[in-house]
């Protein structure tokens, strides 16, 4: 039996209790580096893979720690009891998991060997030999899926979305996870019924997958620009309306046979 518990990766927050990013309570791992720059990124201290000190109200907080598999998960057990009456487990997030296969996938690894239950969120940028070695230990892959336009995709990410686009076909096609698709709906970029309806008709194209997730935008971490020195460039833009968004979910459930929820 592989030894799981001695691979090392670097996190900058391991979130406790969480009822998001998955079925049930969830422990959320969130990992550190990213292929992507999203100009709406909330937690902008998990871009770099690098250790970085950034300012939370004044004070120096030191973003990012090497840990071992074993490490987490003896956080991650200490919650065993809530997974297991609300079909929880545990969850990887970022930054882009898969910027770190080999940590990633032991850590899913080892939580299936325990009975945990297994999710990740991720925007499938890797080639996908890499994603292939992680579906066999992925309960519920969370997509992102941002846009169809790849010029559009480009100039508010800083890379186009053929890869992901690609990714998520083979994905759906392999039939070895549960695919659920989510949309971060930011206005300027995606918050039109017609591009909401696009992505959804994608999705719906997509064998096997059921559900799709519209994540409002908000500004929970735009003070964290300011701390590590950057500047926010959406300061003009202002979170979607309640009603707006029950018009997307029309749009999209409209588009394609998915069941949409707000939220995810």
């Amino acid at each position: 039996m592989e030894d799981y518990a001695q691979v090392r990766g670097r996190i900058f927050d391991i979130q406790r209790y969480s009822i998001h990013d998955g079925a049930g309570i969830r422990t959320i791992v969130f990992l550190k580096g990213c292929v992507l720059r999203c100009m709406w990124c909330c937690n902008p201290e998990s871009q770099s893979y690098e250790i970085e000190t950034m300012l939370v109200k004044g004070r120096p907080k030191t973003a990012g720690r090497d840990v071992t598999v074993g490490e987490v998960m003896e956080e991650v057990e200490r919650d065993r009891q809530f997974y297991r009456r609300s079909g929880g487990g545990i969850t990887l997030s970022g930054g882009e998991s898969l910027c770190q296969p080999d940590f990633a996938g032991a850590l899913l690894a080892e939580s299936k060997r325990r009975g945990i239950t297994t999710a990740m969120e991720s925007m499938a940028c890797a080639e996908y030999s890499v994603i292939e070695r992680i579906l066999p230990v992925l309960d519920t892959y969370l997509m992102d899926i941002k846009h169809t336009d790849a010029a559009k995709h480009r100039a508010f990410t800083g890379r186009s979305n053929e890869l992901m686009l690609a990714n998520a076909k083979r994905i759906a096609a392999s039939a070895m996870t549960e695919l659920v698709i989510r949309v971060p709906v930011i206005p300027t970029f995606n918050d039109t019924p017609e591009e909401i309806a696009g992505i959804a008709r994608f999705a719906g194209g997509l064998p096997g997958v059921k559900r799709m997730h519209l994540l409002p935008y908000h500004r929970l971490g735009q003070d964290k620009y300011d701390g590590l020195g950057r500047k926010y460039t959406l300061t003009e833009i202002l979170p979607p309306e309640k009603e707006h968004m029950l018009m997307l979910k029309e749009a999209a459930e409209q588009a394609s046979h998915l069941t949409c929820q707000i939220g995810g």
